[in-house]
C-alpha cells in the first residue's frame, strides 16, 4: 500500500499525520519517528478532489499544490474573502505566539480551538462572536486600531517556542491586548463581546523544556531520511531531536504530496537542513572592530 502524506491534522486537539484516503496516524510526544521520502512530490488536490494532472510540485513549496488546485482551494475560502455568505456563527480571537507576537483573527464557532492549534497559538482568548461579516469587519477594525497583523510568519513562531516566558506572562500580554480591544468603539454593536478567558496550549504542544533550535528542514528529497524523537508538535511544525542530538523543526506542510516509507533506526538523517543563525549579543559587537 502506498502512503502519500497530506500533512498534519489537529482533530480533537491531538496531532496526527493525514494520509491520502483519509487515514490519520496519531503523533505522541516522545515518539520515535523514522521515514524516507520516495519518488516525486505530487499535488494532493484540493477540497477533497484529487489533482486531475497528478502534478509534480516543488519540494520547498509549503503550499504543496499545483496552481490549478491552489486556485480551487481558495475559491470558497473565508481566509481569502471568497466565501462571504456562510450563515454559521463566527468568533474573533486574540492569539499569542511569542513575546511581541500577537494577532487578531476569526474562526467558525463550530471549529472550536482547532484553528488556534493549526496556527501554533501558544496562548489565546476569545473576544466576540456573531455573523461572519460582523466578525470580519471587527477583525479589520481591531487590526488597524491595535497595530497588530492578521498573520505572523512561521519562522518567527517556531523560533519563539524555544525560549517562552511563563504562562502568567503569556496570559498577561493577551489580557492587555484584550483590554485595548474592548476600548475600541463600534464593534460591540454588531458582535457579542465574550469575557476574557485565556487558554494555553504549551502542554498540548509539548513546549516545556524545549532545547534550543539548531536548524529547520528546508525540503524533503527522494530517498531522504528524517529520524528522531518527537519533542513537540505545534501548528504545522514537528520539533525533533535527531540522532546527532540536534533539535530540528520540520514543517509538515513540506511533507504533503510525498510517499513516505519507514526507515531503519540506523539510517542517517539526510534531508537538507538550514542551520539556525547564532544569536549575537549586541554588547559584544564593538569588540569585533
Amino acid at each position: 500500500m502506498e502512503w502519500r502524506c497530506r500533512g498534519i491534522s489537529w482533530n480533537g486537539g491531538v496531532p496526527g499525520l493525514r494520509w491520502r484516503g483519509g487515514r490519520v496516524s496519531p503523533l505522541g510526544h516522545g515518539q520515535e519517528l523514522a521515514f524516507r521520502a520516495v519518488g516525486e512530490r505530487r499535488c494532493p488536490g484540493a477540497r477533497g478532489n484529487a489533482c486531475p494532472l497528478d502534478a509534480v510540485v516543488p519540494g520547498r513549496a509549503t503550499g504543496g499544490r499545483c496552481p490549478e488546485c491552489a486556485r480551487l482551494d481558495r475559491a470558497r475560502s473565508v481566509a481569502a474573502d471568497t466565501f462571504l455568505d456562510d450563515p454559521q456563527p463566527y468568533r474573533v480571537y486574540l492569539a499569542w505566539f511569542g513575546p511581541g507576537m500577537t494577532k487578531v483573527g476569526i474562526t467558525a464557532e463550530a471549529r472550536g480551538e482547532a484553528r488556534l492549534l493549526e496556527q501554533g497559538a501558544v496562548t489565546f482568548s476569545w473576544l466576540g462572536r456573531g455573523p461572519l461579516m460582523a466578525a470580519r469587519r471587527t477583525e479589520e477594525v481591531l487590526r488597524q486600531a491595535l497595530g497588530v497583523p492578521d498573520r505572523v510568519a512561521y519562522e518567527r513562531k517556531r523560533a519563539a517556542r524555544h525560549a517562552l516566558p511563563s504562562a502568567p506572562a503569556r496570559a498577561g500580554e493577551v489580557e492587555a491586548l484584550y483590554r485595548r480591544a474592548r476600548e475600541v468603539g463600534g464593534w460591540t454593536e454588531t458582535l457579542e463581546p465574550l469575557a476574557f478567558a485565556p487558554r494555553d496550549h504549551a502542554e498540548a504542544f509539548g513546549l516545556d523544556g524545549l532545547p534550543p533550535l539548531a536548524g529547520t528542514v528546508s525540503e524533503l528529497v527522494d530517498g531522504g531520511v528524517v529520524s528522531g524523537r518527537l519533542l513537540a508538535a505545534a501548528g504545522p511544525d514537528l520539533h525533533l531531536l535527531d540522532p546527532a542530538g540536534r533539535c530540528l523543526a520540520l514543517d509538515t506542510r513540506l511533507m504533503g504530496g510525498w510517499v513516505l516509507q519507514g526507515a531503519g533506526k540506523g539510517d542517517a538523517f539526510s534531508v537538507p537542513v538550514v542551520e539556525t543563525a547564532p544569536v549575537v549579543d549586541p554588547s559584544t559587537q564593538g569588540e569585533l572592530f
